[in-house]
């Protein structure tokens, strides 16, 4: 799982030194054996894949000395002092300068090596947080709005984009917060229509009494309540795009009407008998089995039929887990702008927790998580209630950041992969052995081969 990762251990005693090396080396650990401060230092590189682990008491420079230089040349590197039974204040001290955590001897092997492995774990989930924020500022174009490296969210992206240019109704079929208006927008935007109306209208959020005068529109006079005329949605986005949302709450009367103007494309407003040409692309969203519903008598077959021939189904978040710590940062940064707040760290533990829960409320609730993040600080609490049963284990979690990390390299060299192993450091085996265990295909990242 630590391919690629590296222990830098320092231990004066030439015994405990080989034998704990062994120890880690036992484990799967990659092991670097020091036996002073000063020999560590002149072969650290900051940035470097690795944690330090360090006797406190060392000939020369001590192990908290060591640590105050080490975080000094990087930051977020952990590092575990390993202390005597009379060291624990010594150790209180270092943890407050930044030590990640300290084992007091005698400590059985097994301690040791979990101790080292969550260190290594911290480091390798603080790089991803790293990573993401740089993509962030890559981002552009349609990647930009529609975030996420996911094959689900790749194939979106890739089926909006072809639809865009066409003047096919498009039927958008997602769960609640998955996204369906910005990804309405997005086909809009990216369309040549881009340079006219964009209008959505909630199906669900109008009385029935005002719905077919707000799609219509009006003539002064055609009812008590016409003072003007009025240009009703459709019309309105005539040339460009016009969103229904909940689509499922029409009312029947006006399905057969909208059903009209989608195979006539031309209108006539309430109190007129002039008909007006429309060149509208008209985008129906949905959360609910229309198909199900038109068996009830609760949706028009006809309709149904009419609108779904492009289709655009966007997956949940829990089926794009990988997407979620890359939604979560993009948040809390527009978070931090919103409220005039300081954006607070994402560390590993609050990564973990936002990769194991199932997220039923979609894009929508990880943004609200995002907002109560920032709001508060980076307190304990992210999800507030999160159901524990059902959550990803440490193992799994570390495994989709992983796949999250080579998804990235690959994206930036273009697949090629050399420069893969080079920019991971590790050998080209394991990079073969994890392409083939996460699933990842190396022809989805070449643009010109390799």
């Amino acid at each position: 799982m630590f391919e690629g990762f590296e222990v830098l251990y320092v231990e004066d005693d030439p015994q405990v030194r080989e034998s704990l090396v062994q120890t880690l080396e036992l484990a799967g650990l990659n092991v670097r054996a020091f036996e002073s401060a000063e020999a560590l230092l002149a072969a650290f590189v900051p940035g470097q894949p690795s944690v330090v682990v360090s006797d406190v008491r060392l000939p020369g420079m001590d192990g908290v000395a060591l640590l105050e230089r080490l975080l000094l040349l990087d930051a977020t590197l952990p590092v575990v002092l390993v202390t005597g039974h009379g060291d624990v204040a010594m150790a209180v001290r270092a943890m407050r300068i930044g030590a990640y955590d300290f084992i007091e001897k005698p400590f059985s092997p097994e301690r040791f090596v979990d101790t080292v492995q969550r260190a290594i774990e911290k480091r390798l989930l603080r790089a991803a947080v790293d990573d993401l924020r740089e993509q962030l500022q890559a981002k552009s174009g349609i990647e930009a709005v529609l975030l996420g490296r996911s094959p689900a969210m790749e194939q979106v992206r890739a089926r909006i984009l072809r639809l865009a240019n066409t003047n096919a109704d498009v039927m958008i079929l997602g769960e609640t917060g998955t996204g369906k208006e910005l990804v309405a927008r997005c086909l809009h935007d990216h369309s040549k229509r881009r340079d006219r109306h964009f209008v959505a209208i909630n199906c669900g959020g109008l009385p029935e009494t005002l719905f077919e005068s707000e799609l219509l529109g009006h003539e002064s006079g055609a009812f008590t309540s016409a003072a003007k005329r009025r240009i009703g949605k459709l019309e309105h986005a005539n040339g460009g795009t016009l969103l229904l949302d909940e689509i499922e709450t029409m009312p029947i009367t006006l399905q057969i009407k909208l059903l009209r103007v989608l195979q006539e494309r031309k209108l006539e407003r309430l109190g007129s008998n002039e008909e007006v040409k429309l060149d509208v692309r008209v985008v129906a969203a949905t959360k609910s089995d229309l198909l199900a519903l038109s068996d009830e008598g609760k949706f028009r077959a006809d309709l149904y039929y009419r609108l779904n021939v492009a289709v655009l189904e966007l997956p949940p978040l829990r089926q794009r887990r990988e997407d979620i710590p890359l939604l979560f940062e993009h948040f809390c940064v527009q978070a931090a702008e919103r409220y005039g707040c300081e954006r607070p760290e994402l560390h590993p533990a609050k990564l973990r927790e936002l990769m194991a829960h199932d997220w039923p409320g979609n894009v929508r609730e990880i943004r609200n998580a995002a907002d109560r993040y920032v709001l508060e600080g980076g307190s304990e609490v992210v999800i507030p209630g999160a159901p524990e049963n059902g959550a990803l284990s440490l193992a799994q979690q570390v495994e989709l950041v992983e796949k999250a990390l080579i998804e990235q390299a690959l994206t930036r060299q273009g697949g090629n992969v050399q420069r893969v192993i080079e920019t991971l450091g590790v050998p080209k085996k394991t990079l073969y052995d994890k392409l083939h265990r996460h699933g990842i295909a190396l022809e989805r990242f070449r643009s010109g081969g390799n």
